[in-house]
């Protein structure tokens, strides 16, 4: 579960990071062993990622390896994106440390394909990839203004709503899965609405929603344009979506709607343990958080509807830097893994969603129930999301700005009690902090 940060990925922030000089110095070491054949003619190719994703817990590299024994895979894990992430720059920069397939999270990616895209190589062109396997957002999202596509996507993050049955039921509301979806479908105001009517008869100790910041990073995933639009106009001193979203977080902290927790902290988790809220915006890298924290408690318990509108929450790419020492295995390694065949195996072992509409019809998405969550269909209800998700305009900085709302300003609503219009003034000091650095 790669999104939070990931936007994917949450899973980022699940393990302590190493120290800057240990990792850095590990990717180096990793690129330098995968210069050449080793001493048994096979070559080693280095994939370098941030958390867990899934490859090797799927048996993929085992499988490539079996394919292609002339071929050895070297995985190099960073836990954290925000320290693997500059680090991968500066080796870019460099033209030295690198692996041969380098991930990339999609709230970093536009800064990559803005000042480095040149020295990505261009995936359209790698031998079995076809534009057509990818849902058109995914794929536009890596694709640069001068029509190279410098990354491959891999998961992505659609958008539903987890909630709790037991609580629906007592707080007088539906509880069936498509009863729940039709009480706030199209609008997320109704979702609020929803929160209404269950505070009015909510069992004791508990709230609707966990947090004001993921009802605002559930809402502003299903625009378009969040923090600019397609000319490169910022948007985030006011824009649209960035007010719509704002407004829908602020509201349901004011009006006690929210646990006031902040997501992916321990206090988070004991809510679920505890049953202290009834919903919560739910990617499907949230699905294996709820049932590792809600524990054999919560079984059946839980179920997942519709959200309001279509949005995508996170997602990551494979790339292969120009420098790679075996760029055209390198490339041959990131076409395979990211194919539909192998997103589908991956989601049945690690829940990561495909960004490939091919996958969607295979045993393995077609016949996906999850039984923690009442034998929902969840890759039904995900992949209506995915394919009805906008293509999002990204710009410079989208994870710090994005931080700023969710981690600056929103808290200061709903946790310190300031007025909206002084911690948006916070938001967008830090915001300014940032663009501007």
């Amino acid at each position: 579960m790669r999104g939070g940060t990931h936007g994917r990925r949450p899973r980022a922030r699940r393990v302590r990071a190493a120290p800057a000089a240990l990792t850095a110095g590990l990717l180096l070491a990793a690129a330098l062993t995968g210069c050449a054949a080793d001493g048994d003619g096979r070559t080693t190719l280095s994939v370098g990622t941030f958390g867990v994703f899934g490859y090797r817990q799927a048996g993929l590299y085992a499988e490539y390896e079996r394919l292609h024994p002339e071929i050895r895979i070297k995985e190099n894990v960073i836990e954290r994106s925000d320290t693997y992430f500059p680090q991968f720059l500066t080796h870019l920069v460099t033209g030295s440390g690198l692996a041969d397939v380098q991930a990339v999270e999609v709230g970093t990616l536009h800064d990559l394909a803005a000042g480095q895209g040149r020295r990505l190589e261009d995936l359209s062109r790698a031998p079995g990839v076809r534009r057509a396997d990818w849902l058109g957002w995914k794929w536009a999202q890596a694709t640069t203004p001068d029509g190279r596509t410098v990354g491959l996507g891999t998961d992505i993050g659609p958008i539903a709503v987890c909630y709790r049955k037991d609580l629906f039921r007592r707080a007088g509301l539906p509880t069936g899965r498509e009863a729940v979806g039709r009480l706030w479908a199209g609008d997320w105001r109704k979702y609020l609405d929803v929160g209404r009517a269950y505070r009015k008869r909510a069992p004791a100790g508990t709230v609707f929603t966990d947090s004001a910041a993921g009802v605002y990073n559930a809402a502003i995933h299903g625009y378009p344009e969040r923090y600019y639009d397609r000319s490169g106009r910022p948007l985030y001193t006011g824009g649209p979506a960035v007010r719509a979203a704002w407004d829908l977080a602020v509201r349901a902290a004011r009006e006690g709607l929210t646990a006031r927790l902040r997501q992916f902290e321990k206090p988070w988790d004991q809510a679920y343990a505890n049953g202290r809220f009834a919903t919560v915006a739910c990617p499907p890298w949230m699905l294996g958080y709820i049932k590792e924290k809600s524990g054999d408690a919560g079984r059946g318990l839980w179920d997942v509807a519709p959200a309001p509108r279509p949005a995508s929450w996170g997602g990551s790419f494979l790339t292969v830097p120009k420098a790679a020492r075996h760029r055209a295995q390198a490339m041959a390694l990131a076409a395979w893994l990211t194919a539909p065949a192998q997103q589908a195996r991956l989601f049945a072992r690690q829940s990561s969603f495909p960004s490939t509409p091919a996958s969607y019809g295979m045993p393995e998405l077609r016949d996906a129930r999850n039984p923690y969550f009442g034998g929902a269909p969840v890759a039904r209800i995900f992949a209506r999301a995915a394919e009805g998700a906008p293509t999002l305009v990204t710009g410079p900085h989208e994870q710090q700005i994005g931080t700023a709302f969710t981690d600056v300003g929103i808290p200061q609503v709903e946790q310190q009690g300031r007025s909206p219009r002084a911690a948006w003034a916070a938001a967008q000091k830090e915001i300014h902090n940032a663009v501007d650095e």
